[in-house]
This record gives structure tokens, sequence and C-alpha cells, in this order.
């Protein structure tokens, strides 16, 4: 029963992932309205950081998966 809880709650990363990328994106659409001529740099950015919130949410499924096998 624990263990099913810890994998739940390794697994909420992805939540918060789930919620930065999504802001990010939105500014970012808003930056680029604003400034069409900065869209390259504003795009890299954006891709860097949606990368490591997105690294992130996979550590946190890594991390359920191994306590779901390993401490069964």
């Amino acid at each position: 029963m624990l263990v099913a809880i810890g994998a739940a709650v390794a697994v909420i990363t992805g939540i918060g992932a789930g919620i930065g990328i999504g802001i990010a994106t939105g500014k970012a659409t808003e930056s680029i309205a604003r400034q069409p001529e900065a869209k390259k740099d504003i795009r890299s950015s954006l891709l860097l950081g949606c990368a490591l919130a997105e690294a992130t949410a996979i550590y946190g499924l890594i991390v359920a998966i191994l306590i779901i096998f390993f401490l069964k």
C-alpha cells in the first residue's frame, strides 16, 4: 500500500512540469506577438526551458517505476 502511495507522489512531478510548460509556452507566444523580430531567440530559450521541465517529469516517472518494481 505504501509503495503505491510513494509511486503516486513521484508521478505528481508530471503535474508541475505540465503547468510550467503551459505557462512558459503562453508567455513565449505573448513575447513573439509583441516582438516578432526576436522570434528565434525566444523559441530557443523556450525549447531549452521545456526540455528541462520535461526532464523533471521523466525523472519522476522513472522514480515511480523503480519504487513499484524494486520496493515490492
